[in-house]
């Protein structure tokens, strides 16, 4: 039950941050290119959108952060193992649980040193440039979506350990839509 909350969570935090940036981008390009109509320009430039950019570059940050996480979680990640599956069956699993544990310390590493300076970074008074928001919340991503990633790559590891899947993701699959394989009387269907 709570995994399933935290894979909704994290599915819903990155929608929500690629769409929100994506919104925020075209009204900042349209805002600029309206400003250039002496028209309009009168009512468009007392609005400031200079914190536009640095918003985005913010939210496509943490986006990417949490999206790692859910690339190990589904099994998007690129991955070449043309020589892994040459290997005899005890080989492979133990390879295979050796390289998500490898990816499970660095993310674990990567995660203490972001919070390691994200904690001393709480104890100045840094500013982003145009937002001036605390620089500490920006660079929460990196201990927060490294921690995640790590708890990712566990959870695989223990799926893996126990069952002997890792996870696929099917390039053909739309959540919600379901394929519908036509009736052909045991002909194939030539279009």
């Amino acid at each position: 039950m709570l995994l399933r909350i935290l894979d909704r969570l994290e599915e819903i935090l990155i929608t929500f941050l690629i769409g929100a940036a994506t919104v925020i981008i075209f009204f900042a390009v349209l805002h600029r290119y309206l400003v250039g109509i002496p028209l309009f320009y009168p009512l468009l430039f007392p609005i400031n959108m200079s914190w536009a950019q640095e918003l985005c570059i913010y939210m496509f940050v943490w986006m990417a952060k949490f999206g790692a996480a859910y690339g190990v979680r589904t099994g998007i990640h690129v991955g070449v193992d043309v020589l892994v599956n040459q290997l005899d069956p005890r080989w492979r699993k133990g390879t295979i649980l050796f390289g998500l544990f490898c990816g499970a310390l660095f993310t674990a590493v990567i995660g203490t040193m972001g919070a390691k300076f994200v904690y001393g970074l709480m104890q100045t008074d840094q500013v982003t440039p145009d937002m001036e928001l605390p620089s500490w919340i920006v660079y929460l991503c990196i201990p927060l979506g490294s921690y995640l990633m790590c708890f990712r790559f566990l959870q695989v590891a223990w799926t893996f350990g126990r069952g002997g899947e890792l996870p696929h993701h099917d390039h053909a699959y739309v959540e919600g839509i379901e394929a519908e394989i036509p009736a052909t009387g045991g002909r194939e269907v030539i279009r």
